[in-house]
């Protein structure tokens, strides 16, 4: 442009005339809602917990375990406890649950712990009235090794809390090739699989070479000097030969229980749809 000279802004780009920004100032009011300030979701000044989560992610809050105090962990899941079925804390130690346990001894609520998973639970007398409806579809875990079962069933474990039907196979690492492809018309019925690999992290390529489902691929920190603590399988999975593999952080089975019930929870909610658009084409004819 020449110095000085001017220009006027098109049609679009006009504050009062621009159908996008009316549209966008009318969802504007309805997505802030989800962030209004709440005094109640404080605890005890130390937690600002977050209940409207489920409400726009579709998937609760939950307690990660390691740095908290049992004081702290208890109170937190007896807050959670009335908005949710189940309160959850993830990489508690048998310690710290044991602690919790005797702060919340007197409560009205029920404390459970599985060891293997790290994995404590919280539920009130009246958790039936928020119980939710189980997700539709199957999830198949794998771990490659007996060493990845603690991730693996980390994983489980969040999955099933969340509501999906799991099938649980260990110990199928390519070490012993038969072993996986013995159990592949397992792997095959379900619709989403989340493969926990340690060592050289091979697994979860050798999966999504063998079946047409999404495969989410959890490395774990199992293996000699050379796996760097999980980043060799967590490489070996981001540059998996394989397309179709997700893969989540390091010893994260945690997240990939989350990844894979979010991608359930859209297959439910499409064929919902179809079934209800289904009965609208029948109910036209």
């Amino acid at each position: 442009r020449a110095l000085g000279a001017t220009t006027k802004r098109p049609h679009c780009c006009r504050r009062q005339a621009c159908p996008r920004r009316e549209q966008k100032s009318h969802r504007t009011p309805v997505a802030l809602a989800s962030f209004d300030a709440d005094p109640d979701d404080v605890v005890k000044e130390f937690a600002y917990l977050d209940f409207k989560r489920r409400a726009r992610t579709g998937l609760p809050e939950v307690v990660w375990g390691p740095g908290k105090s049992p004081e702290q962990i208890s109170a937190i899941l007896e807050r959670l406890a009335t908005t949710e079925e189940r309160a959850i804390a993830t990489r508690v130690t048998q310690d710290v649950s044991v602690a919790v346990g005797e702060l919340l001894g007197r409560s009205r609520g029920t404390l459970e712990y599985e060891p293997t998973s790290r994995i404590l639970t919280y539920t009130l007398p009246d958790s039936a009235a928020r119980r939710r409806a189980p997700l539709v579809g199957k999830l198949a875990i794998l771990s490659a090794g007996t060493a990845d079962t603690a991730v693996a069933q980390e994983a489980r474990v969040i999955a099933e809390l969340m509501g999906c039907t799991v099938d649980f196979i260990p110990d199928v690492g390519v070490a012993g090739l038969h072993r996986i492809l013995s159990q592949l018309d397992r792997v095959r019925e379900a619709d989403v699989v989340i493969v926990a690999a340690g060592m050289d992290g091979a697994l979860p390529s050798v999966c999504a070479g063998l079946v047409e489902v999404p495969v989410i691929a959890c490395p774990t920190s199992i293996g000699y000097g050379a796996a760097f603590g999980g980043l060799s399988p967590l490489l070996s999975s981001l540059n998996a030969c394989a397309p179709g593999v997700t893969t989540v952080n390091i010893d994260n089975g945690f997240g990939a229980a989350m990844a894979a019930v979010k991608i359930l929870r859209v297959a439910a909610r499409y064929e919902t749809k179809s079934r209800s658009e289904d009965g609208a084409s029948l109910n036209t004819h």
